[in-house]
């Protein structure tokens, strides 16, 4: 093994699903697996199996479609673990990540009970064991296996210490550092990743791994500062969604390292040609919008408006450039398409852009390419992009379908919708009246469906060029503290409006369906993992 080779763990389908909002059905994550294989990632960790069968089949299916690692994560139980196996055994390359808290807040506030120890230092000795007792079970099942102290940013460095050796002791092959509430400052976690590189007897069994959060938008500075005192694993996500304020983003742990490679001697295997297409992918299936002043991926991220720094371009792209935006991908033009395309050269261009497709998914695919190259005449790889995701809603198990939308609207008239939904049991069809044609279609979602929901956010932008351009909808609602998020995509701005909506219900009818077959502390423990 290359002592300066970084090893890649994309987290984007466990923990970057745990964006506020976000959800993936299991043929988009499947796809973006694909995808992330492509972009030639080391370990991809596909979900979390034991938390539903929804996650089990889609890590499943992942671990039998690519030939990289697959990761499972669970918790120090035998029935997550033995779930997590049963999910990956199939696989190529199977890997069990599980994990246990390590810091006095956790181990106080997750083992309060006194079964686990009336005292801390108690307590702690039952962690030790949980941990052995975890790795060494998952170890019974598979040679790679990883674990994580949960909170080792917050964790004392002396317990932490403990807590690694056993772990490698009863048979990890990686141990994960993580900084899961982002609180740490790169000075003072690379320094305890250097303390454990010191101390920890057994070290050079594992490798270490970092895992850090974004919380005062330090994650990616403090994965570099663990790569420089000895980590050789970085756990990140693709744009860097996840919990909160989200994980290190890949592009940029990777573009750090590959532009600075006068400064530093590490290096990854990612092709990053591959980046952007991977960042269109999962912004679009998880409706995260990649904000424009975004680093790599952004749409400003080589656009140059100022007059001296156009004129600096010009004579030389060094002067204001630090990287070329075709070594991450970024297509210097994206017209590829028109009306007299046929399905082979669309197909190509489609896997170009990271899609696989079926027989009948091509066919239905390029159906709608032809009504929208009448409507648009040149079509631009976003357009592909909003074509693949439309028929990614349209597969996606739904209760809710929209199969017929009027509204009527003026200056001297009230605003009224009439809408019909396809459900399982049949159809309904309701109208109602609002502030506006969207308030007015919402409420007579609303009303066909017998449900009340509290409006979060409302998100309009136009995804692709030209007057007749394709416009994505946003829809953020919440019930029950629980967020959900739907995106709906038309050139019409109110059909758009509509499909959000209804596939926000969607999602919220899928959790709570899912929620009903779970006890309480699987989720409220799960959601907050690692």
């Amino acid at each position: 093994m290359d002592k300066n080779r970084i090893y890649i763990f994309d987290t984007t389908l466990r923990d970057g699903e745990q964006s506020p909002g976000a959800s993936l059905s299991i043929s988009e994550k499947v796809e973006i697996a694909r995808q992330l294989e492509k972009l030639n990632v080391d370990i991809i960790e596909a979900g979390f199996p034991v938390s539903s069968p929804a996650q089990f089949e889609a890590v499943q299916l992942i671990a039998n479609e690519v030939n990289v690692v697959v990761a499972g994560l669970s918790r120090a139980i035998e029935k997550d673990i033995k779930s997590a196996y049963d999910a990956l055994k199939h696989g190529k390359k199977p890997r069990i990540h599980t994990f246990t808290s390590t810091s006095d807040i956790h181990i106080l506030g997750k083992f309060g009970d006194e079964r686990y120890g009336k005292s801390l230092a108690e307590k702690r000795k039952t962690v030790l064991k949980m941990t052995y007792d975890a790795v060494a079970y998952a170890k019974s099942f598979t040679k790679d296996v990883e674990y994580s102290a949960e909170d080792a940013g917050r964790t004392d460095i002396g317990y932490l210490v403990d807590i690694v050796e056993t772990a490698i002791e009863a048979g990890a092959t990686t141990v994960n550092i993580p900084d899961t509430t982002g609180y740490t400052f790169p000075s003072e976690f690379g320094a305890k990743i250097a303390e454990l590189k010191r101390r920890v007897k057994n070290i050079n069994k594992a490798i270490i791994s970092v895992h850090c959060h974004n919380d005062l938008g330090l994650a990616v500075a403090n994965s570099l500062a663990g790569i420089e005192n000895g980590a050789r694993q970085i756990e990140c996500t693709i744009n860097g969604i996840g919990e909160r304020a989200g994980n290190a983003s890949l592009e940029e742990v990777v573009m750090a390292l590959k532009v600075r490679k006068d400064l530093v001697k590490y290096f990854t295997k990612i092709k990053t040609e591959e980046i952007y297409n991977s960042s269109r992918m999962v912004s679009s299936y998880s409706g995260i919008v990649v904000q424009p002043n975004k680093a790599i991926v952004g749409d400003n991220a080589f656009a140059h408006e100022s007059g001296i720094h156009q004129d600096g371009m010009l004579k030389n792209r060094q002067t204001y450039e630090i990287m070329q935006p075709e070594t991450v991908g970024v297509p210097k033009t994206k017209i590829v398409l028109g009306r007299h395309s046929g399905k082979h050269g669309l197909k190509s261009r489609l896997i170009e852009l990271g899609y696989h497709l079926q027989v009948k998914e091509l066919s239905d695919i390029y159906e709608k390419f032809l009504i929208l190259a009448d409507k648009k005449k040149e079509i631009y790889d976003d357009d592909l992009r909003i074509l693949m995701e439309e028929s990614s809603i349209k597969f996606a198990a739904s209760s809710y379908e929209l199969d017929y939308l009027q509204i009527h609207s003026g200056t001297n008239s009230i605003p009224t919708a009439t809408v019909r939904i396809k459900t399982e049991k049949g159809m309904l069809q309701e109208s109602a009246t609002g502030d506006g044609v969207v308030d007015a279609t919402f409420n007579a979602i609303e009303r066909a469906l017998n449900t009340k929901v509290s409006l979060e956010s409302y998100f309009v932008r136009s995804v692709t060029s030209g007057r007749q351009a394709l416009g994505e909808v946003i829809v953020k609602i919440k019930k029950d503290d629980v967020t959900f998020t739907g995106r709906g995509i038309s050139t019409d701005i109110i059909e758009a409006s509509a499909k959000g909506f209804l596939q926000a219900l969607n999602h919220q009818e899928q959790y709570f369906k899912a929620k009903e077959e779970l006890p309480n502390s699987y989720l409220s423990e799960i959601s907050q993992a690692v």
